[in-house]
């Protein structure tokens, strides 16, 4: 404004040096065109500011006379928004990518409870499509009676938990409600699925091992309890060597499921190693023969044994997988069966250890539990031929710290065949 006044002052005196010394119309013209040339001059001024104003990204013109001094601080100010605005972004970037990586899954609501924001993990969680379903109610969403029920309570003090079918899988989820902010809320779930099978495993386990040892120490139980009521002599040598072989075969029994429980300790609480060369071949004779001292001669054993396939590996470890499923073989299959031992190279390069019978064989529906601890198909039969429950379960076990697979083949009065592949990296090319 000052520049403007002074302009016009220099003008008016220009305009009255030129009327003293020429004329007052002189005078007058001079002071008239100077006015013109400062509208004109304000004009393209003006019109510098409008394309500026229009993308105020760029700094403003260079000089436009006294809107210097407007324009200047105006641009510094939006200059320090857009850069506090940018950090602000990256901030919120952040977080947004920190509520992505959360494990667990994240849904937020205003005070209606319609979904506002939800991670990925919830989209996996509760079903949730964040194009279709925001701002749609939760309720319509997660239609749970239990969670309805929860979501109802004035507070929140304690998850709930949820079992939900999604795609025909059972899922167990663990959701907590909570506030926040102005009249929002968020809802946060966690798979537990895992977890309740573990604890339901657990469970399992525990009732298994009292069942499966109850029985042998109520038989011991039984025994000792008989031959100290009975009065001296009135045994005959041949009932107490009958009550003795009972009592050490139930003792001998139990002394197996603890070995087998330690065992399955071992291997789950050890860490993996690559091991040293084995001599499969050796380790599978050295087997059969013990299989065939069980066997006790009622059996057919037809060997297959590549002498030069070495495999790199744990030696008492696999010695357990080549005896486990060799008993197992011996135990399933009548008199006069026949029982195929292999130990060979495939096309693919993969070394493999197979037992071939011609048992019983086993329901299609029993397969996949085979592995399972303490399960048996028939465990009247099982109890009979003097098995644990667990050797299967030690095989898995040994065959998955070997990088190798399990698989089983059977049908009822058919047979049964239980190959274990090894990987090639598990080959040893040159034993020496």
């Amino acid at each position: 404004m000052i520049k403007s006044l002074v302009t016009v002052t220099l003008w008016g005196l220009t305009g009255w040096t030129v009327a003293s010394w020429i004329s007052l119309t002189a005078g007058w013209v001079v002071f008239t065109g100077g006015l013109i040339l400062m509208i004109l001059a304000s004009a393209m001024q003006l019109s510098q500011i409008r394309r500026w104003v229009r993308n105020l990204d760029n700094p403003p013109p260079v000089s436009v006379g006294p809107w210097n001094e407007i324009l200047a601080p105006i641009y510094r100010k939006l200059k320090k928004n857009r850069e506090e605005i940018s950090e602000l972004n990256k901030h919120i970037d952040a977080i947004m990518s920190a509520a992505e990586a959360l494990p667990d899954g994240a849904v937020t609501m205003d005070d209606n409870m319609l979904v506002t924001w939800c991670n990925g993990i919830a989209c996996e969680h509760l079903g949730l499509n964040l194009e279709t379903d925001r701002n749609q109610s939760l309720f319509n969403i997660l239609r749970d009676p239990v969670f309805l029920k929860y979501a109802r309570q004035p507070e929140w003090t304690a998850p709930v938990l949820l079992h939900l079918n999604r795609d025909g899988q059972e899922k167990a989820l663990l959701v907590q409600l909570t506030r926040y902010g102005q009249g929002q809320f968020l809802l946060v779930t966690r798979d537990v699925t895992q977890v309740e099978k573990l604890e339901t495993t657990r469970r399992d386990f525990v009732a298994n091992v009292s069942h499966e040892l109850r029985t042998p120490l109520t038989v011991l139980l039984g025994f000792l309890e008989t031959l100290r009521d009975m009065p001296d002599g009135s045994l005959t040598p041949e009932q107490k060597e009958y009550y003795n072989n009972l009592m050490f075969e139930q003792a001998q029994r139990m002394q197996a499921i603890v070995a087998d429980l330690l065992t399955l300790s071992t291997l789950e609480s050890s860490p993996t190693a690559d091991g040293d060369p084995v001599d499969m071949a050796q380790v599978i004779r050295t087997a059969l023969e013990q299989a065939r001292v069980l066997s006790n001669g009622q059996h057919v054993f037809v060997t297959n044994l590549a002498e030069d396939l070495y495999l790199k590996g744990m030696e008492t470890e696999l010695a357990s997988v080549v005896s486990n499923l060799l008993t197992n073989a011996i135990r399933y299959t009548p008199k006069d069966g026949t029982i195929t031992v292999s130990w060979y190279k495939t096309e693919q390069g993969q070394a493999c250890y197979s037992v071939q019978d011609t048992g019983i064989g086993i329901a299609g529906n029993d397969i996949p539990r085979l592995t399972e601890r303490f399960y048996r198909v028939d465990r009247g039969r099982s109890r009979a031929t003097g098995g644990t429950g667990l050797g299967l379960a030690i095989t898995k076990h040994v065959v998955m710290r070997h990088n190798a697979e399990l698989n089983i083949q059977s049908r009822i009065g058919a047979g049964s065949l239980f190959t274990v592949t090894f990987p090639r990296n598990r080959i040893v090319q040159d034993a020496a």
